[in-house]
């Protein structure tokens, strides 16, 4: 033991028994942790106390405890994690921990954060009845990137503790962090079963991250060889680049690749960042499809060669300086393809689109992320499966995008080959699959078409095309189940003399208004509002009886009675309805079903209009019983 050492001791034995003033234990600002308390264990950041050394500072300089000044101001970490931005402070953080239970018990105290250069841990017994003052220091555990990874003691990509304890024992444990990064600090002391618990828990998710990452980039990679493509290799080697950078920040790589290099668990990380960089480059210019002697070609190929020198000084910086300025790039690289696929989408290019988003879930968890590991954020695991899910969406639009490329590629190979086989007189067999590929097209234009048929331009409502359709079916429906089934007819009155005093454009106007009313009285899913004709409209009401189709036109009736619209010439004027009403009877078909609602309209304009009927079973006009306005 130095002099210097034996001085600082003494000098803290000293304060610790009150014989020198001052001094400010960590043991009053901290409280013990109750190991055998789930709930205290949860909560291990309210009895966290830790204290900043800064270049020069004595405590910058301490490689044990025993050599910190007893009167060294400790902070409480109140509840907060411990996450510090880029420094080149030394952090002390000291914990005490008491188990209360009637047993020998084994926790783990787990720092979830595998980027540290460098680890120290010690462990001091505390003398019953003495204040607390610890005995000698234990053997430490020194580990870190900058020491090989057998160093931890156990195989794990997080830093793991063993904390034994008898019963009633008390132990201070002191951490001693050196990084030339960002620091994060997030400690959690847990029993065997919960760190076993959350270690599978997270086995599965990256093994299925990981997993997933892997194949799609064979995928590519297989791609790339059978077709030839460009893009299919940069995506590969974009998905891969990914990966390993992942690998690297989550500890993997450390522990699995290269256990025993420290120089490549600290270069590893800006390297992978630089090949991602790369990466991204790389592919946004074969797939952006970006126009050789443009800004944006220029743009694209200027950064690849950037990044290229950018991968080449990792290995002459250090990782402080290389870490940043690969992030630097790697952000510019981002924002300058989002530029660039925003231009090439507004041009018409619609992978671009799918591109674009790609880039925008991949922004929002890597900023988190990097905020994480640059230490300006806390909980870091969380940050970690963040930005995994947000690489995992990024890689599946991309990969989409891909596939709309292909198709869009395939439509364009599809229409040269048309016009050649046209201007060249191919074969015979040649000029068949053409037109067979015409009749296909054509089919699937006829369906499209058919389906926009369906529709009345103006009210947005069902059409006559698709009452003509659905009528039929209702009726064979309501025979086989023998379910009550209703039309009814609605007809707008006197509409003639509104187009005829204040145009067409203000008849539409009252039409749409008609058919905003009807698309609030019928709510029900299988009820159809249909315009057949001019001002004509139909309620398809299957499962409603006629009484019920009686009260529903009586509500349409009083609701377009009662609202008001605002003539061209600022009059105020009111639109009043007919309707009839025909319930389907299980004999008859669907052309007398609506000849009957059809004579139930008139019956209603002849009764004075804004009026329902509601014709009866039989087909004779006596048969019909009429509801009055109201």
């Amino acid at each position: 033991m130095t002099l210097r050492s034996f001085a600082l001791r003494l000098l803290g034995v000293l304060a610790f028994a009150g014989i020198l003033p001052g001094q400010s234990a960590a043991s009053e600002l901290c409280p013990a942790l109750d190991t055998a308390s789930p709930g205290a264990r949860q909560a291990i950041t309210d009895h966290l106390c830790f204290y900043t050394a800064r270049p020069g500072e004595p405590a910058h300089q301490a490689v044990s405890p025993e050599e910190l000044q007893a009167d060294l101001p400790w902070q409480p970490a109140n509840g907060h994690d411990l996450v510090f931005s880029h420094t080149d402070s030394v952090y002390w953080v000291q914990l005490r921990v008491r188990n209360t239970g009637d047993h020998q018990g084994l926790w783990y105290l787990k720092l979830n954060y595998p980027l540290l250069d460098e680890v120290t841990f010690w462990q001091e017994h505390e003398h019953p009845g003495a204040h607390g003052r610890p005995t000698e220091a234990a053997t430490p555990l020194v580990t870190g990137d900058l020491y090989p990874f057998a160093t931890r003691g156990i195989d794990y990509r997080y830093f793991l503790l063993p904390v034994t304890l008898d019963a009633s024992e008390s132990r201070i444990i002191t951490i001693r962090v050196q990084s030339s990064g960002a620091l994060n600090v997030p400690l959690a002391l847990m029993t065997p079963g919960e760190v076993i618990a959350e270690s599978n828990h997270l086995t599965l998710i990256h093994g299925l991250f990981y997993g997933a990452l892997l194949i799609l980039a064979m995928f590519n990679l297989l791609l790339f060889l059978s077709s030839g493509t460009r893009y299919y290799f940069y995506n590969a080697f974009y998905i891969g680049s990914m990966a390993m950078f992942l690998f690297a920040m989550g500890g993997f790589a450390n522990q699995y690749f290269w256990p025993e290099s420290t120089d490549l668990a600290n270069s590893s990380i800006p390297l992978t960042l630089a090949l991602c960089a790369l990466a991204m480059a790389l592919f946004g210019r074969s797939f952006l499809e970006v126009r050789t002697k443009t800004i944006s070609e220029s743009v694209l190929r200027g950064l690849a060669w950037s990044t290229a020198g950018f991968l080449a000084l990792t290995f002459l910086l250090p990782y402080s300086k290389s870490i940043l300025l690969n992030t630097v790039m790697a952000l510019t690289v981002i924002v300058s393809l989002s530029v660039i696929a925003t231009a090439r989408w507004r041009q018409g290019y619609q992978p671009a689109a799918w591109y674009l988003a790609a880039w925008i879930v991949t922004v929002v968890g890597a900023l988190a992320y990097a905020m994480a590991a640059f230490g300006y954020l806390g909980d870091y695991l969380a940050r970690e499966v963040m930005m995994q899910a947000a690489i995992g969406g990024q890689v599946i639009l991309l990969n989409y995008a891909l596939v709309q490329r292909w198709r869009l590629l395939n439509q364009k190979l599809l229409d040269v080959e048309h016009q050649a086989r046209t201007e060249l007189e191919l074969k015979v067999h040649e000029r068949t699959a053409q037109l067979r590929n015409t009749m296909r097209e054509l089919e699937q234009a006829n369906q499209k078409l058919a389906t926009l048929s369906v529709k009345d331009a103006l009210t947005g409502l069902h059409n006559r095309r698709h009452m003509d359709s659905i009528l039929p079916e209702m009726c064979l429906e309501a025979r086989r189940t023998r379910q009550p089934m209703t039309l009814a007819l609605v007809d707008a009155d006197h509409f003639k003399r509104i187009n005829d005093t204040w145009g067409h454009d203000f008849g539409d106007q009252c039409l749409k208004s008609i058919a905003d009313c009807l698309n609030q009285q019928v709510r029900r899913p299988r009820d159809v509002a249909i315009r057949f004709g001019g001002e004509e409209f139909a309620l398809l009401l299957p499962g409603t009886e006629s009484d019920g189709a009686l009260q529903l036109c009586q509500n349409i009736l009083d609701t377009i009675r009662s609202s008001e619209i605002r003539t061209p010439d600022g009059d105020i004027t009111q639109l009043t309805v007919s309707a009839g009403i025909a319930e389907f009877n299980a004999e008859e078909q669907p052309e007398n079903l609506f000849r009957r609602a059809d004579k139930a309209l008139y019956q209603s304009k002849d009764a004075g209009r804004d009026t329902v009927t509601l014709a009866q079973p039989e087909l004779s006009e006596e048969g019909v019983r009429t509801s009055s306005r109201n």
